[in-house]
């Protein structure tokens, strides 16, 4: 345990204080009673002394103080806190050839609306996380509780040239990877949404090999038509839709391979996952503790005097 104000204590030296003063009275009273030397006339007068529980509201007092002051300290301590492991990564192609108008009003845009539906649609519980690709893939948001961040994420997403779809799962398995602090992996599954040409990177069967032995289902989501076109440099390219891949990746990897596929389709994503409660230590701030023992003590005190004294201490 630390204290984050230990300056507080100081308040401890009257508390002290107060405890000698209490210490020496109730000598004092002590020695007195012995001088008293007719014990029978002593006996007649006070036959029924308090003995130790006169000394009860006093420590519960005592005890009072010091918590509170405690408190004021504002104790820390190392809690473990609960929390869900269970994990979602999107994999979102922003490659050039996305933008092909064969899906209206184009894939990109249909793409990225059902990413938004699914996201939107995810129970509260499950991390999600968000791995962007075109030439290269890179982690845009790693697994976290907000909805929003990713919702953010997914609007400012950019096309560009390339599609690398097997460096795509493997930076979403990095990416669960690292959730997995304890000995039980982390369940999780991959949403991959693309037109399915790799054309970059490590391949999709490499990925699916691996995401397979990690043994975390990869669900890919094709998006476009074997007659998608797009325009670069004025002129018209083909860029006709993968889904034999894309399907192949995610028979390998355990998954399900949708044909644009719309967020409520892809509810059984998140059906099938499962939970996972792991625990994570946090430094948090306990003063709360000691303030309610402190009550308790004060309690205690005014209860004893009350029942044994007939008065509050």
């Amino acid at each position: 345990m630390t204290l984050l104000s230990p300056v507080w204590l100081l308040l401890l030296v009257p508390v002290a204080l107060l405890a000698v003063t209490y210490v020496v009275m109730a000598m004092r009273k002590s020695a007195y009673a012995v001088r008293f030397t007719n014990l029978d006339l002593l006996d007649k007068v006070a036959p029924k002394r308090p003995g130790w529980r006169r000394h009860v509201p006093a420590a519960a007092l005592l005890a009072m103080f010091v918590l509170m002051v405690i408190g004021f300290a504002r104790p820390t301590a190392e809690v473990q806190v609960p929390r869900e492991r269970a994990t979602i990564m999107v994999a979102f192609d922003v490659s050039a050839s996305m933008e092909a108008t064969d899906v209206a009003p184009d894939r990109f845009t249909v793409a990225r609306q059902a990413a938004r539906q699914f996201v939107q649609g995810l129970p509260e519980r499950f991390n999600l996380g968000l791995v962007a690709f075109s030439g290269q893939a890179s982690v845009a948001v790693p697994p976290t509780l907000d909805r929003q961040a990713v919702l953010n994420a997914l609007d400012r997403l950019t096309t560009a040239s390339g599609t690398a779809i097997g460096e795509a799962v493997f930076q979403s398995l990095d990416a669960i990877r690292a959730l997995d602090t304890q000995d039980e992996p982390v369940p999780a599954h991959i949403v991959l949404l693309s037109d399915g040409s790799n054309t970059t990177g490590r391949t999709p069967q490499e990925a699916a090999q691996e995401a397979a032995a990690r043994g975390v289902p990869v669900t890919t989501i094709a998006y476009g038509t074997p007659e998608g076109t797009i325009t670069m440099r004025g002129q018209e390219i083909p860029v006709p839709v993968d889904g034999p891949a894309l399907e192949s990746l995610a028979q390998t990897a355990g998954g399900g391979f949708y044909e644009a596929a719309s967020g409520d389709e892809l509810q059984a994503v998140y059906d099938d996952i499962g939970s996972s409660v792991g625990y994570r230590t946090e430094r948090q701030e306990i003063w709360m503790w000691f303030v309610a023992a402190g009550l308790i003590m004060a309690a205690i005190a005014a209860a004893a005097s009350m029942l044994w004294f007939a008065r509050l201490p």
